[in-house]
């Protein structure tokens, strides 16, 4: 007979790690469906990342994260994450991308691999796949990059750096200590308020004292083999150019929300709707966990501040579980 588990956790993050952990304890069945590597979020994260939070506020499973410094490294969190999985045994399909979800007594998910019946859906998917993007002539050309990983590919070529995020802010600083030129072309007045505050000082003295250059209330008009169209509150600039890394931001998959028959509200934000108490969506055993909860404000959501998701949405499927046996 074909097993139907209680839960399908779509998503093998942080997160997505936290509600399979509590769901063990609780004593349901479930299984991790993750397209990539395990927390492969973290994995495409900078090479030498670190985190904002400390090690302690990206603990789960009441599993304490020990790391060299305060804030923890991607290296460090790799580590952690990894031996979180393995002390649980967790349940955990890795490259299965989901391809299509069915509703008829239970949920069916089909993915590359498999087919999987639940009687309730977690979504953890996160936001780090879909990139924002510039929507600029030239953004395909193969010198864009809207993903980082190290500063030594961009040594000794002149970049220009778009954004003033904290991954912009990393990208900026890295390749210029490498020998990079570097170019920031920043929408706002000034670096973004969310960066790090180790780091906020650092970048701003060094677009001080001219070692990296940045032009403010600046936007990228259009990207060409050996230049970049800037507009500037100045006029239009022509900048020479080998590589441009448009670190802009992400968002959530949402076309994959439609797909799973998740309501979004109709603005900008694109807020999936969900009872905050539950975190159950307008589909009836279908839940969100994590930063795709936020919508396109991807900054609300994060693991230190979801953790708790696992914890409600488990609460509330035993709740509604009861009540069937009654």
């Amino acid at each position: 007979m074909e097993e139907v588990y209680d839960i399908i956790i779509i998503g093998g993050g942080p997160i997505g790690l936290a509600c399979g952990i509590k769901a063990k304890q609780a004593g349901l069945s479930y299984v991790i469906i993750e397209k990539g590597c395990l927390v492969n979020s973290i994995y495409n994260y900078p090479q030498n990342m670190t985190f904002f939070s400390t090690s302690e506020k990206l603990e789960i499973g009441d599993v304490p994260f020990v790391s060299n410094n305060p804030k923890p490294t991607r290296s460090e969190a790799l580590e952690y994450y990894r031996r979180v999985a393995l002390k649980f045994k967790l349940n955990i399909k890795l490259f299965e991308k989901v391809q299509t979800l069915d509703k008829k007594d239970d949920y069916e998910i089909i993915t590359s691999k498999n087919t999987y019946k639940g009687k309730n859906i977690i979504l953890s998917t996160g936001f780090y796949d879909l990139p924002a993007l510039l929507n600029v002539p030239g953004e395909d050309l193969p010198k864009v990059y809207h993903y980082y990983k190290d500063p030594h590919y961009f040594a000794l070529q002149k970049v220009i750096v778009v954004g003033a995020s904290n991954s912009s802010v990393d990208a900026a600083l890295e390749c210029y200590r490498k020998g990079a030129d570097v170019t920031m072309i920043i929408r706002a007045e000034d670096i973004g308020e969310r960066v790090k505050y180790w780091v906020r000082p650092d970048i701003q003295n060094r677009i001080a004292e001219g070692a990296i250059k940045a032009y403010f209330k600046s936007a990228i008009k259009e990207i060409k083999a050996k230049e970049v169209i800037v507009d500037t509150p100045e006029g239009e600039l022509s900048l020479a150019n080998d590589f441009v890394l448009a670190l802009t931001g992400y968002q959530p998959n949402f076309e994959f929300l439609n797909k799973m028959g998740v309501a979004m509200s109709e603005d900008d934000k694109k807020y999936p709707q969900h009872n905050p108490d539950t975190m159950e969506t307008n589909r009836e055993g279908i839940y969100l966990a994590g930063v795709i909860c936020g919508g396109m404000d991807t900054h609300l959501w994060f693991i230190e501040n979801s953790r708790i998701h696992a914890d409600m949405i488990i609460t509330s499927i035993l709740a509604k579980s009861k009540k069937s046996v009654v």
